[in-house]
């Protein structure tokens, strides 16, 4: 068992937030004010969501688990949001995405008795597959719209030769989903040469065995690793073709395509 952290000896981790403060003035970074706002946030919101969890542990699991869960996936889409927020019904598609996803995860976890329906086990492993969920979205909107920005000409002279806004796209959603896979398989190959992955590490310093802490380890990494290549593949097909508007001619600014669906 790990020995306890003291509210003392934290505060020994101000060290660790004086090298960026100290390397962004030196090399005037202008992010000084960034790195401090995002340490006090951060912290603010780990002791928050700590407490709000020791609450939530103690509630009945039809109470607490609904509850944390949906609170979840309503802020992730809010942030994946931002990614594409002059597309038509991102919102949506991002909500109804993730919660397709996690309940597809969460349901095999308990089929095949992976972790017990409890708040103190559902709760912290959803947050895992949700959040990297929401940031593979994101940067699959954000890859997207910088390709079809960058293949504007190749789009439109295909699309003059009689393409469909489908074959006309092919090669940018396959880029888009080359580009959201290519790190996460990067990191199945290195995990546990590299790094020893954190689930794991925290599973360890609680006393857990680490052949069965590696087993926990391996239900998250594979359920995060298809998680986050369903969400890439979903958010893409989806929303690529509002791109095109329904004459199926291509939209080339953030002003046609927001003004296209209304």
């Amino acid at each position: 068992m790990a020995p306890e952290i003291s509210n003392q000896s934290l505060l020994f981790l101000v060290i660790f937030v004086i090298v960026p403060l100290a390397l962004s003035y030196f090399y005037q970074l202008g992010v000084s004010k960034s790195v401090l706002w995002s340490t006090f946030r951060g912290t603010v919101q780990l002791f928050a969501i700590g407490y709000i969890l020791t609450f939530l542990f103690e509630l009945p699991a039809s109470y607490g688990i609904p509850f944390m869960l949906s609170v979840m996936i309503i802020i992730a889409t809010f942030h994946a949001r931002q990614r594409g927020k002059e597309l038509p019904y991102v919102g949506y598609v991002l909500f109804a995405g993730l919660v397709a996803i996690e309940a597809g995860v969460l349901g095999l976890w308990l089929i095949f008795d992976m972790i017990q329906f409890k708040p103190s086990e559902v709760i912290p492993m959803s947050g895992m597959v949700i959040g990297n969920s929401m940031t593979a979205m994101g940067l699959a909107l954000e890859r997207m719209k910088s390709e079809f920005k960058e293949n504007n000409g190749r789009l439109l002279a295909a699309l003059s030769l009689g393409a469909e806004p489908k074959q006309a796209s092919h090669l940018i959603v396959q880029k888009t989903l080359h580009a959201s896979l290519i790190p996460n398989v990067d990191r199945l190959k290195t995990i546990g040469l590299v790094q020893l992955p954190g689930m794991m590490t925290g599973l360890i310093l609680g006393g857990v065995s680490p052949v069965m802490a590696i087993k926990y380890q391996l239900v998250i990494s594979l359920s995060i690793f298809s998680s986050v290549s369903l969400s890439s593949m979903f958010i893409t097909l989806a929303m690529y073709r509002y791109f095109f508007n329904r004459e199926k001619q291509l939209l080339q600014s953030e002003e046609e395509i927001r003004s296209s669906r209304s």
